[in-house]
């Protein structure tokens, strides 16, 4: 049995087994959405589109009836919330219809996790959990779950014209698969808090004659090479790289965690998750628009091909492998620094900067499956590491990446989901 094929196991069983409450429905739910994306797997760019749209579903059906904040998008709704509707039915029927629209295959599972709500609300003293509350509740998170669904619907329809391999020094198809480069369709896809695609696209990446350059190629080529690197390099390579895990469920795990030790009110848990997974999402779509804009070539390609850089700096490597297999698409910038620094913005912007907090993975065996961190920026600085050591980035990259996801965090923050006036 292989180790990947085991991890999936252990999950889909305890998916299916009966689910612990947690501090409140949002965070209950948001568990059941991390469960649900390590069962299925989908790419790490399309984990972060799910974990948007469940978490934006959740939060506008929540503050619906809450009142607390502006919604998110009230123009997919066209109509407000129910009067005495229970907010924790909105919250569990919108991830519900969400989640089950998402992942069909899974729906006895969400079946049975909504049984258990609402026998939970059943038993809450809460006025508005009566059953006339409750099923109002239930409806309204249904309508919001399927408004946004519906205005997400088209994510995918324009489909990028097809790619050809330029010359050295772009990018080049990397072993073993030799893929073209995939996930190109995030690159244009609608944003959700930003303006644009290219809203935040960084500079260029330095060029390969400059210092710079040489000197983040010889971190990488030193530390990333899979016949030398260090075994502490390599255990955090494979921690942040995981084998079901991807960086949204890293983080939304982190912050449910957090969630349950900082208590908060039920609107203010579904704004934080739904803020996080937004700002998640649209550093997925800056960082593949400037991926697609720059175009640049792999570590593995680059020190394999370092004879024709034009930097003295640089040495020729033909025979050097990275620690982890490349990703199949372009170097500049990293997608995992740029998802994970957008999520430790908002986490620190919510549970302040030097918050002690502790990151769990399903690292392999050998390894860790846990990180514990006195800061939210020692993470991002472990995320960098993690794939300069794995030899798939450069640190400029990581870097890039890092300044983009802060700055998309920051402006989802003050844009979206801002207080009502008092």
């Amino acid at each position: 049995m292989s180790p990947k094929f085991a991890v999936m196991l252990i999950v889909f069983g305890a998916l299916a087994a009966p689910h612990a409450a947690a501090a409140d429905v949002v965070t209950d739910w948001n568990r059941t959405m991390v469960d649900a994306l390590i069962v299925s797997q989908p790419p790490p760019p399309a984990s972060t589109r799910v974990g948007a749209i469940v978490q934006t579903s959740v939060y506008d059906a929540v503050n619906g009836v809450a009142r607390r904040y502006t919604q998110f998008h009230p123009e997919v709704l066209g109509t407000p919330a129910p009067r005495r509707a229970s907010t924790q039915a909105a919250g569990a029927g919108a991830a519900y219809t969400a989640l089950v629209a998402l992942f069909p295959a899974l729906k006895a599972t969400f079946d049975a996790r909504l049984e258990e709500t609402l026998a939970r609300l059943s038993h809450d003293d809460d006025d508005d959990d009566d059953d006339d509350g409750v099923a109002r509740g239930l409806a309204w998170g249904r309508t919001v779950a399927q408004a946004i669904l519906a205005w997400r619907n088209t994510d995918f329809d324009v489909v990028p014209p097809p790619y050809e391999v330029g010359p050295l020094p772009f990018w080049q198809p990397t072993p073993p698969a030799f893929l073209l480069p995939v996930a190109r369709q995030f690159a244009t896809m609608s944003p959700w808090a930003m303006t644009s695609p290219s809203q935040f696209l960084p500079p260029p990446p330095p060029a390969v004659t400059s210092a710079r350059y040489a000197a983040d190629f010889n971190e990488t080529k030193t530390v990333g090479n899979a016949a030398t690197s260090p075994p502490e390099f390599v255990e955090t390579a494979l921690f942040w790289d995981g084998q079901a895990d991807t960086a949204a469920t890293i983080w939304n795990r982190a912050a449910a965690a957090l969630a349950d030790k900082h208590h908060s009110t039920l609107v203010g848990n579904a704004r934080r998750f739904a803020l996080l997974n937004v700002a998640m999402a649209d550093a997925v779509i800056a960082v593949w628009n400037a991926k697609n804009t720059y175009n640049a070539w792999r570590p593995i390609t680059a020190i394999q091909h370092a004879d024709i850089d034009g930097n003295s700096a640089t040495e020729r490597d033909p025979n050097w492998t990275p620690v982890l297999v490349t990703p199949a698409h372009q170097e500049y910038p990293s997608g995992h620094s740029g998802v994970s620094s957008a999520a430790a913005t908002q986490l620190a912007a919510f549970f302040g900067s030097h918050t002690r907090f502790t990151v769990t993975t399903d690292a392999p065996p050998s390894g860790s499956a846990s990180r514990t961190y006195a800061s939210f920026a020692d993470a991002i600085a472990d995320v960098a590491l993690a794939r300069i050591a794995a030899g798939i980035h450069f640190r400029f990259s990581c870097e890039a990446a890092g300044r983009m996801g802060a700055s998309i965090a920051d402006y989802a923050r003050s844009t979206q989901m801002t207080r009502l006036d008092e």
